[in-house]
């Protein structure tokens, strides 16, 4: 196994931001992408982080993003809206369409949002991470190009469908799930490949449909859930609702693959949804306050079970953990990402992030 080297998290975030300049994004789709690059990088979420910036810029040379958008959002009726990306990069286009949810819910209680026209978003929990920082439960789906077969199924169906929400909690960090539909996603068999590693069982399958732990020889990932792995089919279908029929995009199926070779310039296309509930629209702020800091406060306090290796708890606290511990120690960035940074250094004349 490669070791990653640490970088400081100021560094990586010039490094990246002056990057996606020079590639041709425009200020607020620079800013935006390296925002989210940064908050898996940061949380741990590596397979959606700063080893995504070559990909990204590749893309952008390419036009399949659009590094200049003109987004525009329609007001539908009562607390609904769409937002048209315009082919922006898919960080900008969340962002933005959370920030309409949200000041939708401002008023309406609830604010919801189709997207149309994106492209790849990265990590789908900074979307309602940011919501809830501003007091709201935030949701966000997305669909995507398909990589993950169905429930007793061989060929790849469904995109991994990511599901992330956002809860506030007074005085706490949120309650931050984060999750694929698909067992892993598909960027972590890549870094897996980068990090020598070997595959979890039964997150993989081979061109035959046989289970694999080689991140090689992975062709399409299998649904969350194991032997129950229909459940983590039928969530992602609730994605592929929400993010194609009710946006008029595309599914999954149909929709031009992330990592096409090389990639044709022609425009993703993704759909995607984002929610935001405002709890005062429903409840005083104190009780639904003090009900979620006595829930979170109860789950810690869960006794572990007999031989676990952990703790009990609260979706994020993983996630909280490990961004203190690289606020300290520096942000790990994979060997093969460390060669294309360089690479990139050398293309535009940049100054490559600080070791840590």
């Amino acid at each position: 196994m490669s070791e990653p080297q640490r970088y400081t998290s100021s560094s990586l975030e010039a490094f990246l931001e002056s990057a996606l300049l020079a590639g041709g994004a425009d200020v607020p789709s620079a800013r935006a992408a390296t925002r989210a690059m940064m908050h898996a990088s940061r949380l741990g979420v590596d397979s959606h982080g700063v080893r995504l910036l070559p990909y990204y810029l590749s893309v952008l040379a390419s036009g399949e993003i659009n590094g200049h958008p003109q987004i525009e959002v329609l007001r539908g009726e009562g607390a609904t809206a769409v937002l048209d990306a315009d082919g922006a990069i898919g960080h900008l286009a969340c962002y933005r369409a959370m920030e309409v949810a949200v000041d939708i819910a401002r008023t309406q209680g609830i604010g919801a949002v189709t997207i149309r026209r994106s492209s790849h978003m990265g990590a789908a929990g900074a979307y309602p991470m940011w919501a809830a920082e501003q007091g709201f439960i935030g949701l966000l789906t997305a669909n995507s190009d398909a990589a993950v077969r169905l429930f007793d199924g061989r060929d790849a169906f469904h995109g991994t469908s990511p599901i992330a929400i956002g809860a506030p909690v007074p005085g706490q960090r949120p309650w931050l799930m984060d999750m694929a539909t698909s067992a892993i996603p598909q960027n972590r068999v890549l870094l897996y490949r980068s990090l020598g590693l070997r595959l979890p069982q039964g997150v993989a399958v081979d061109e035959k449909g046989v289970n694999t732990t080689d991140p090689e020889a992975a062709r399409v990932l299998s649904p969350v859930g194991g032997e129950q792995g229909f459940k983590g089919a039928a969530l992602a279908g609730l994605v592929e609702i929400l993010s194609a029929p009710l946006t008029g995009m595309a599914l999954s199926t149909e929709l031009v693959p992330m990592y096409g070779q090389p990639s044709t310039g022609a425009p993703r296309d993704m759909g995607g949804f984002a929610l935001a509930i405002n709890p005062s629209a429903f409840i005083a702020p104190e009780i639904y306050g003090a009900i979620m800091i006595r829930y979170l406060a109860n789950i810690r306090a869960a006794v572990p079970a007999e031989g676990a290796t952990g703790k009990p708890m609260a979706p994020g606290d993983r996630e909280w953990a490990v961004e203190e511990e690289r606020a300290r120690n520096g942000v790990p960035v994979d060997p093969v990402s460390e060669e294309a940074f360089a690479e990139l250094a050398g293309q535009y004349g940049l100054t490559l992030p600080q070791k840590a």
